[in-house]
């Protein structure tokens, strides 16, 4: 009957990564949004942000921001020149603009002196809200017809042109708003190079910037944990943020920005019904995991993350997925990110990822392949058809039993390893995968094709991919270290 949903993503979820993988898309449903709707009214839904993971000042909320006329969600946009005549116009839903080579109505970059965005916006909290931009060049800022600032930001002259894009500078300043009133925003810029001198650019990058008061992370986390101690069910939301992991970036940690940890532990404490959701888009960090009986990975999942997020948790539709990295237990034996005299030295070589886990013997959290669903399955048995060759593939035949009580998807994975081989080798190495549904008591055949490519090595001398002759053991399960039965496989030439 009552359902608290906590967390830094759970309001606004990262539905994307960072840099070119950004696009602006229609709408985005959060998780919060995603399962308040599934729920319905019967179901109370409760929310609190939990801690603050971000240091700059974020994006402008695309729910907030209203057009001057009042006829919708979002912001007008004016292209004008030297001279202040409008060359061209959009409408756009949130605060972050981006424009490589063209503007709407055909408009060439070059040829723009300023470009204005004018919104309204919605004030939901009384109190200092810091009201700023985002980009490179010249910035005037008017709050109800009032100037509050004119700036000018360029990247520091020993920083990476990267910057302009990944990590913009900002300029922000306190305006005291009051809950329920519509505040008319102008902000005007003038673009410059990402050096900061004038003249053409080839686009236009900018955002529009609020930061609403927010109680200190103390506050928010006694609240979230008081939500999840009225609740039959909590859902925390965390992940990562653009500024901690994005294009351009290098991670200086694994771990969860900001206090989150702290509050899926107290959270998880206070509730032992907790769902944890790792909104990220690579490994992180989860020293807590122990504590808590479920944790879904969403990666970034796009616009529709919230009604996604809900089929799966209420389970509408079963998690299929399997992890495509190896999840560490701890920042223990990681390789450095950092350089050493301007050189970072990649000494892994073959033993990337699982492969040198298995080669050292250390155990992952959750390895390479892993995921679980809502059933459970038993491996009956393996044959394999045929020898492996430049033109023929084996074929690998998996019998499967669902144990469980619902219909399921299994991702069935084949790895070879070659004990004897004359070469440098890893342990165990992936060379096919396929997949098989199956209902409650129901057996499947799943078939896996191993190609001659995925046991071929690269010989030096002959400039060519070659396979060493002779028999590779092969090892099927669901996953990396979790393989059940075996067989063998022979190459040749």
């Amino acid at each position: 009957r009552r359902v608290a949903v906590v967390g830094p993503n759970a309001a606004v979820a990262r539905t994307l990564g960072g840099g070119s993988a950004t696009v602006f898309p229609a709408y985005t449903v959060s998780p919060l949004e995603g399962l308040r709707a599934a729920l319905g009214d019967h179901v109370e839904v409760l929310h609190g942000e939990g801690v603050r993971t971000h240091h700059r000042i974020p994006v402008a909320e695309r729910d907030r921001l209203l057009l001057p006329d009042g006829s919708g969600p979002g912001a007008e946009v004016r292209f004008l020149d030297a001279g202040g005549r409008v060359l061209g116009s959009d409408r756009r839903l949130g605060g972050a603009f981006a424009w490589l080579g063209t503007l709407p109505d055909d408009v060439p970059v070059a040829g723009v002196a300023a470009v204005e965005v004018r919104t309204a916006l919605r004030v939901t909290t009384s109190g200092p809200h810091v009201l700023g931009c985002s980009g490179v060049g010249r910035f005037r800022l008017a709050v109800g017809g009032e100037q509050v600032f004119d700036t000018r930001l360029s990247v520091p002259a020993d920083g990476d042109l990267a910057e302009a894009h990944m990590r913009p500078p900002q300029h922000g300043t306190p305006v005291h708003l009051r809950e329920g009133e519509t505040v008319d925003l102008v902000l005007r810029h003038e673009p410059l190079g990402a050096d900061g001198a004038a003249g053409p650019v080839a686009g236009i990058t900018f955002q529009v910037n609020v930061e609403p008061p927010h109680p200190d992370d103390d506050e928010e986390i006694e609240r979230a944990v008081g939500l999840a101690g009225s609740a039959d069910v909590a859902v925390v939301v965390v992940g990562t943020t653009e500024e901690v992991e994005s294009e351009g970036i290098d991670r200086a940690s694994l771990e969860l920005p900001g206090r989150q940890d702290e509050l899926v532990r107290r959270v998880a404490a206070a509730n032992p019904r907790t769902v944890v959701v790792v909104n990220s888009g690579a490994p992180v960090l989860l020293p807590w995991v122990g504590e808590v009986p479920v944790v879904l990975l969403a990666w970034f999942p796009g616009q529709e993350c919230g009604n996604a997020l809900a089929d799966v948790l209420l389970g509408d539709v079963e998690p299929g997925g399997r992890l495509p990295t190896t999840w560490p237990a701890s920042a223990d034996g990681l390789p450095s990110t950092r350089p050493v005299d301007g050189v970072l030295v990649y000494e892994e070589g073959l033993f990337v990822g699982y492969r040198g886990y298995d080669r050292d013997g250390r155990e992952p959290l959750f390895p390479f392949g892993h995921g679980l669903g809502y059933t459970t399955w038993e491996y009956l048995g393996v044959e394999v058809s045929g020898p492996v060759s430049p033109s023929r593939a084996a074929t690998v035949a998996v019998r499967l039993r669902n144990t469980g009580r619902r219909l399921g998807r299994e991702v069935v994975q084949a790895y070879a390893s070659r004990p004897d081989s004359a070469l440098l080798r890893p342990p165990r190495w992936l060379v096919g995968f396929g997949t098989g549904l199956a209902g409650p008591g129901e057996e499947v055949t799943v078939t896996v094709e191993v190609p001659w490519r995925a046991l071929a090595h690269w010989d030096v001398g002959q400039r060519a991919f070659a396979v060493e002759p002779g028999d590779f053991d092969l090892a099927v399960g669901a996953s990396s270290r979790d393989l059940r039965v075996t067989t063998r496989v022979h190459a040749g030439r």
